[in-house]
Order: C-alpha cells, then structure tokens, then sequence
C-alpha cells in the first residue's frame, strides 16, 4: 500500500518546541485521515533541530465512498392531500441532487420525514492531501511563531525546503512560495549537500550518508553510549539525567560527545553551583566519582572533534563562568548571612502582601507555632532557619544563580558559624519544589518549609489570588501538594484546619477578604490536591467523595480512610449498612441534644440500640484517634443490625417533644461514631 512522508525544512528549531510540534503532526494527519474516510497506519514521527519529519504506512489510495442521509420536511408539508409532491418536497430533493422519486421517509423526533440518500464517492488521497497540506502545515502548534520576512504565514523558523511523497511521487502543494519535492540537505557543517530520494527508505540512507541521525531516539541512544565510554576514560561516571539528555539530543543532528576539562580549585565551590553552571547554563554532562565531582565534563558537539579546538573553546567559556561565580562566591562570604536579612526589607515579595521581609517575620513566628505542636525540641533551631531562610535571596550568587536559592543560603550559614541543623534547614526548605522531590530532612526544615508554603498560600488567596483553571502564578498547587507530602512523611499530627487558622492568623490586616473567605478558598484547594492524588492511586470518586466530607488532617489521614471505606465497599452486607446509615444521617436535623436519657427509652428496639452504641462507642473513637480506621469501620458494622431494628419498631417523629429529641440524640451519636470517617450520604449504590 502507498505511504506519505513529509519532511520540513527549517532554520534550527529551540529544543524544547520539537517534541510537542513533532507529536501534533502526526496527530493531525492521523485525525485528517480518519475524518476523511482513508484508512492508515499509526504516523512515525522524527526530527531534528532543521527538519520535522512524518511518515505514515499503509494508507489507501482513495477515500472510503459513503452514503448519507439527510433529513428534509415533514411528510405531511412535503405532500398534499392526493400525495403529490409540494415544492418543499420538490425543493429539498434539488437541493441534494436527487430524482423527486428516489425520497424516502424516516420515523424523527420531529414525527415522520422525508429523506434523501446522497452517494458520496472517494476522491483520490493524492488529491486530498494536495489540497489540505498547505494548511496542516500552517496550523502546526508551537509555543511561538513568527512572521519571516514578507511571508504573511507564521512558522516556528524560516522554511527552506519541504520533502513530500505519496506513493513514491512528490506532492504538488506548497507553504508560502516553497514548493514540495523529493530533495531533502545533508548536515549544515559536515555534509551540507542536497540529496534526492524516492522512498522513506531511501531517504533514511541518504540521511545517514549525509551525517545527519534524523531519529531522536536513536541520537538520544548514542549520547548515552558515548558519554558512559568518555566518563569511564577518567575513572567517572554521569548520573541519570533525562531532561538535559532530551535538550542536547534536539541540539544537534550529529552528535559526538567531547571531554574537556577544568581547574581542580574551582572543586572548593559548592558543588551545586558548579552542577548549575554546567547543566543550566552550558548544557555539560558533569562527570563524578560516587558522590563527588571530577574536574571534567561532557559537552555533546554538532560535529566531529578536529584537534582541541572544541574543548578548548567548552572548558574557555567555562572557565569564565566559574571565574564569575567565584567571585559572588567570596564576595557573599565577606559579610555574615544574618547581615542580609535586613536587605529584604527593600523587596516586595507581592504589592498587597509587603516586602520578603514581612514575609519572613510571618514564616519565624509560624514556625515557632508549629514547632510547638510537633518537634518542640526542635523549635529554637526551626525559627533560626527561618529567620535566615530568605536571606540568601539579595545575595549576589542568588541573583546571577537564582536557581541556588536556599542551597546557598545553607553554605552561607555554615560559614557564619550557624549550627549544621540550621543549615540543612535553611538549604531544604524550599522542598519538595516538584513532583516525586524529597521532603526536607530534618524535622526543623520540615516545619520550616510548611510554614513557607503555607505562608505563600494563605497570603496570597488572602488577597484575592486565588488559583482557577490553568491559572496558578504563584504555584499554590505545588505549595498544597508539598505540605500534604510533608505531613504525610513526618507524619506530624497537625490538623489542617488548624494550619490554615493560624497562617491566617499572622496575615493580620493584610487580608483582603474574610477569615471564613480565605478558610474556604484554602480549604477546597488542599481538598482538590487530596482529590487528585486520590484518584490518582485508583479509589473510586464516591469513595473520595465521602472521605473528603469529613475532617481531613493530612493525605495518610485521607487515603488511610479511602483504604478502609473501599475495602468495606467490597463486602455483600454494605448497601444495606450505608443505607441503613444514610437514613440516620436524614433524619437528624433541627437543634438536638448532646446528651442521651435511657430513662426516656421505651421500645425495646431504641435500648438494644443504645447498649450497642454504648458497648462500640470507646473502641471506634480509640481507633478512630490512633488511625486504625479500618478496625473502626469494622466495628461500627456490628451495630447494624440494632440499628435496622430501630427503624422497623421505633417512630422517632412523635408528639412527645421529650421523647422525639431523646431519640434524635440517640441517632446523632450514633451518626458521630461514622462522620469522622466517611460521609455515607457520598457513597453511590448500584441499583440491582
């Protein structure tokens, strides 16, 4: 069966625009292919920095034909009382290109119709495609394009040339003014020549003759290859890092791994600034030795390594950059790091929340409350650190290397004489910063960074930033996620109700909105971040439904619950308890005592129901409290059958005021035993 294969090309393309641009146009043409009633094999998509290329198999010369049916008036408009057609009728069989006697009738919502059958024949997919290319081309997503020149079509980069076949003949369109052909241009330095082809086969060995590796995956193959053989040539190795291997494996078409080297004395740095520069900044492969840097890197060239020009030039551009950073380095040092604090008050961290300073004030003082609650052993080294934890931020390193923030700060504090525990606080406390990052390592970075992040989140829904669809420039999401993890790992017995109260709190009259606006608005956003992860480890959305309804104090308190409620939603008897628990909690309302009087009870029914809550009532809450959720869960179904046999033989509506509220109160307890951990009212039940 014929293929299509399509190449463009352009001037080098950004890295990080060739992975998305080449998925999207191998989508489009899957969904113009289907649309269109041609069938095809699955796209093969590659590309380099110069050309963004798609191959697709199996595609079927002409579309698919196709009857369709259309719908025209009602039967009785279209015919008139001796059956002869009106000009409704007349009319919509023109309209179609249909003889008048070739209508049929068809049941509608609209009563009976008339209808029309219009056999559609395939059109050639060479022609298809002649027409619709120009426009595929044209609507190819990039996170930027541009007008080049006079042309009036924004492209990601000029067009050069573009390579176009079906069925081994060239396409007839063309992208404005560049025509489709079958000739493609070797590598822009090593072979630059162009090149004829008349197959994807053909094209993928003249690619290979002409030094271009046109195939990501295998470039990406290569690179690994080359840097584990250059890293064990001076006894190192290059730890995993796939987002760096993706860039450079999109900066060049054929690449050759380089060694160069530099001076051992820039090991004194830190040696995350010297990852930074070389990862970030240059895009190396630093080479290390267990857990300690080699003075070496791997840089990847574009071409083939002629002498020691290219390293030469790597480790010279290099070396500068270390120069720089030397000199932040000791310049930062020659003052101490607590001296930078007051800096912070010439900073606005947000117009309407004040200055850094002012923020790291409201991070010491919640802190120290928190530090209270569930390391106060640690309270005194926790507030140290949080005090010093923004302090890096006006330093000159953190300027030039903002990605260093915290990491330096913790450098900085070892050298002005600081605890090792204040230190690693300071250092850490801005993790986890992003999905599958580690928690803080000690338990005063821990409060440290919830009391950062909570700080950040209710500050900012305080003055009315709060996060909507896409929409999170302060990354409040993050920040929930983080907290939740902290709290989960530590398992630190802070309710989350409270720490919203008290990052409240210390907002004082910076609040825009109410202190019952912001409690909702953080409230929902930790109660989605909970929902998410949830869904995310496969419990069914009632069951999150039901768990999320009740207090929530952290993500092992909610997914602990979630584990207990799915594992009982498993067992033949539960439509009936969640029923049975769906009544109590309906029929409570109004105000309805605390206390019970059994002296009130008269049915038998309503005093067994009371000996069994009575008899289940201090193991449900011990394991309520200590987290055994399934063990309370487990005997809140003992009192099942209690309670269907008040529902049979008790009426809890009665005239007597008395007795009414005393039984109310029965069922408000007993609905206190489950509230905690599921709201029954959630749950979905299958209907038999």
């Amino acid at each position: 069966m014929p293929d299509l294969f399509i190449e463009i090309g352009t001037e080098e393309i950004p890295a990080g625009y060739i992975e998305p641009a080449l998925a999207d146009m191998g989508q489009k043409l899957a969904d113009f292919f289907e649309k269109g009633r041609v069938d095809a094999g699955t796209p093969q998509v590659m590309g380099t920095p110069r050309r963004l290329v798609v191959h697709i198999p199996d595609v079927d010369a002409r579309q698919q034909d196709v009857v369709e049916t259309y719908q025209g008036p009602n039967v009785k408009v279209a015919y008139d009382a001796e059956g002869n057609p009106t000009k409704a009728a007349i009319g919509f069989a023109r309209g179609k290109g249909v003889d008048i006697a070739d209508l049929t009738t068809m049941e509608s919502p609209k009563g009976e119709v008339i209808c029309a059958k219009v056999e559609k024949k395939g059109q050639p997919t060479v022609q298809i495609l002649n027409e619709y290319l120009s426009q595929w081309m044209a609507d190819i997503t990039f996170p930027k394009k541009m007008r080049w020149g006079s042309r009036k079509i924004p492209f990601v980069r000029p067009v050069h040339w573009i390579a176009a076949l079906f069925d081994g003949k060239k396409l007839k369109f063309d992208f404005e003014g560049t025509k489709a052909g079958n000739t493609s241009q070797g590598h822009r330095f090593l072979k630059p020549q162009k090149f004829k082809f008349d197959s994807f086969k053909s094209y993928l060995r003249e690619c290979k003759k002409h030094k271009v590796m046109v195939d990501p995956a295998e470039r990406r193959q290569s690179i690994q290859d080359q840097i584990k053989t250059i890293a064990k040539q001076v006894k190192g190795k290059v730890k995993e890092d796939a987002g760096l291997l993706d860039t450079v494996t999109h900066l060049v078409e054929f690449p050759v791994a380089v060694l160069g080297e530099f001076d051992k004395a820039y090991l004194e740095l830190p040696k995350e600034l010297l990852v930074i520069t070389m990862k970030v900044h240059q895009k190396y492969f630093p080479v290390w030795k267990g857990d300690k840097l080699l003075p070496y890197f791997i840089t990847i060239s574009n071409m083939k390594a002629k002498g020691k020009d290219i390293p030469r030039g790597n480790q010279r551009v290099l070396k500068a950059r270390l120069e720089d950073a030397r000199f932040f380095y000791d310049e930062d040092r020659k003052r101490k790091l607590e001296d930078f604090v007051d800096d912070l008050k010439g900073v606005v961290f947000q117009k309407d929340l004040g200055t850094s300073h002012e923020k790291l004030m409201r991070i010491v003082s919640l802190a120290g409350t928190i530090a209270q609650k569930v390391c106060p052993e640690a309270e005194d080294t926790a507030k140290r650190a949080a005090l010093l934890s923004k302090a890096d931020l006006v330093s000159q390193m953190v300027f030039e290397f903002p990605e260093l923030q915290g990491i330096m700060g913790g450098y900085y504090a070892e050298h002005s004489g600081e605890s090792a525990e204040v230190a690693q606080a300071i250092k850490e406390h801005y993790q986890p910063a992003f999905a599958g990052d580690a928690v803080p390592s000690t338990k005063a970075g821990a409060v440290v960074a919830v009391a950062d992040k909570l700080d950040t989140i209710v500050g900012c829904i305080g003055v009315g930033l709060i996060p909507s669809g896409s929409e999170d420039p302060y990354a409040l999401r993050r920040h929930a996620m983080g907290i939740m993890q902290i709290l989960s790992e530590y398992n630190f017995s802070l309710d989350l109700e409270w720490l919203i109260e008290q990052g409240t709190r210390t907002l004082g009259d910076k609040a825009k909105l109410s202190s019952e606006e912001i409690f909702g608005h953080c409230k929902a956003l930790f109660n989605q971040r909970f929902k998410s992860m949830l869904a995310g480890d496969g419990y069914e959305h009632d069951v999150i439904d039901a768990v999320l309804a009740t207090k929530i104090a952290s993500f092992k308190n909610a997914e602990g619950k979630a584990k207990a409620l799915s594992e009982l939603k498993q067992q033949d008897y539960f439509a009936d308890l969640a029923t049975a628990f769906k009544r109590v909690d309906r029929i409570i309302e109004g105000d309805i005592p605390s206390t019970i009087d059994p002296e009130l009870f008269t049915e038998e029914a309503e005093k067994a129901l009371f000996r069994k809550f009575a008899g289940i009532k201090p193991t449900v809450e011990n394991q309520t409290l200590a987290g055994d959720y399934a063990g309370a869960l487990a005997k809140i179904v003992e009192i099942k059958a209690e309670v269907d046999a008040f529902f049979d033989h008790v009426m809890v509506n009665v005239d007597d005021a008395a007795l009414k509220a005393n039984r109310m109160a029965l069922l408000k307890s007993i609905a206190g035993l489950f509230s905690p951990l599921a709201d029954f009212s959630k749950i979905v039940l299958k209907k038999n």
